[in-house]
């Protein structure tokens, strides 16, 4: 199992494209402290950076190294190893490389202008986001043979999370602003790990007041230790399920 995660990580990190995305965030990251003068609003433009494109290129990349790695999985599979060892090792492999490419492109150049421990939960939460559309690209990668289709499957879960679900709980607060929602919107942020990211982030900014008695809140809940603590333990389920979604997926799978 190691050497498999060690051929995966060495051939995804030679990888031209994740060289590039590693470069992107570099020069985005440094671009974005050095045109601005406090690192506040810097931290907060590079939230907004980070929410929208690392989801994209973790879950595109995913699912189009998955399929590209159909020959080399099928040949694994017809060795002695487990079908469990095969595609966990897959999972640790890509997910590893993209967290390190993170790392390395936005998480140094952040840590360098900003110490705080908002800056180190930033970084925490972009690997996280990292590793959670790596997951959610295995059960795209594997629930169909059609490549283009699995693509077109992770942009669309892509938009879902990105775009959509945020216009779906707008649509639903105006059409209920007759009722106490708020309360009920901390159940609902936990549906989606970039909207869950994003709360905590911006309640360690002290930006809450800016989202009124919601942020009241959530601030109440998530800017308690336990509430950290849930939240965190969240985005890890959003990393086990769907990996042990597709896992079960695979096991049944005839190459």
């Amino acid at each position: 199992m190691k050497k498999i995660v060690k051929y995966i990580l060495l051939d995804i990190l030679r990888n031209k494209i994740i060289l590039a995305y590693t470069a992107i965030l570099f020069v985005v990251t440094f671009s974005v402290f050095s045109l601005e003068d406090n690192s506040q609003k810097g931290m907060l433009t590079l939230l907004n950076l980070v929410l929208f494109i690392v989801p994209l290129v973790s879950i595109i990349f995913s699912t189009i190294y998955i399929y590209n790695s159909s020959e080399f999985i099928e040949l694994l599979v017809s060795q002695p190893l487990r079908r469990k060892s095969i595609w966990l090792s897959l999972f640790i492999g890509i997910s590893g490389a993209l967290s390190l490419a993170f790392i390395i492109g936005a998480g140094v150049p952040l840590l360098i202008y900003n110490h705080s421990v908002t800056a180190f939960m930033m970084v925490a939460n972009g690997i996280l986001i990292s590793v959670i559309f790596a997951a959610i690209a295995m059960v795209a990668a594997v629930s169909t043979r059609d490549k283009a289709k699995g693509i077109g499957w992770a942009i669309l879960l892509w938009l879902y999370f990105s775009l959509v679900f945020d216009g779906l709980i707008l649509f639903l607060l105006f059409q209920f602003s007759d009722y106490p929602l708020e309360k009920i919107m901390i159940f609902v942020s936990a549906l989606n790990p970039i909207d869950l990211g994003r709360i905590l982030i911006l309640l360690k900014m002290d930006v809450s007041a800016l989202m009124g008695y919601t942020g009241a809140v959530f601030k109440e809940f998530y800017g308690t230790q336990l509430g950290l603590i849930i939240s965190f333990s969240v985005m890890l389920l959003w990393v086990i399920i769907p990996l042990l979604y597709s896992l079960r997926i695979f096991n049944r799978k005839d190459l």
